[in-house]
């Protein structure tokens, strides 16, 4: 019976182990979208917190310091700067103009220190000229007479 009762014991710790390491990876992968006029209004929640922040980058203010990228997001009047210090490269949506998500916390200092970044191209996307859109047929090359 003590055999039973010790391996009971060990499938206890090692189910209680897996609960707390996925409640845990919930709670660290759990992120609030705010606005940076939202984000300022949180006081000092935002320091603690981890965020999803969204804007426009900021032309010209893309700077690489070292292995971190720095720039500011702006949404109408209101800026936030930004640094990023993810090991995931930019993606290449991610330029001057651009719509941008900054994931991560708000520093004492004023900067929101970024783990990961998304961006959404500023332009549209349009065909080139002669290819087919989306709905359209495409000409048939053959409707004509053969010529030899």
């Amino acid at each position: 019976m003590k055999k039973y009762g010790k391996f009971a014991a060990l499938i206890v710790v090692v189910i209680g182990t897996l609960v707390w390491l996925a409640t845990a990876e919930m709670k660290d992968n759990q992120t609030y979208y705010k606005t940076i006029t939202e984000l300022g209004q949180m006081g000092n929640k935002a320091y603690n917190a981890r965020i999803r922040v969204g804007g426009d980058v900021e032309t010209g203010s893309i700077q690489r310091v070292g292995s971190r990228v720095e720039f500011v997001l702006a949404q109408e009047t209101t800026k936030l700067r930004v640094a990023y210090t993810g090991t995931d490269p930019l993606p290449d949506t991610f330029k001057d103009g651009a719509q941008a998500l900054a994931d991560g916390k708000l520093g004492k200092d004023g900067v929101f220190v970024a783990n990961r970044i998304q961006a959404k191209c500023a332009s549209k996307y349009e065909a080139k000229p002669g290819q087919i859109k989306p709905g359209q047929t495409a000409p048939n090359i053959n409707s004509g007479k053969a010529s030899i």
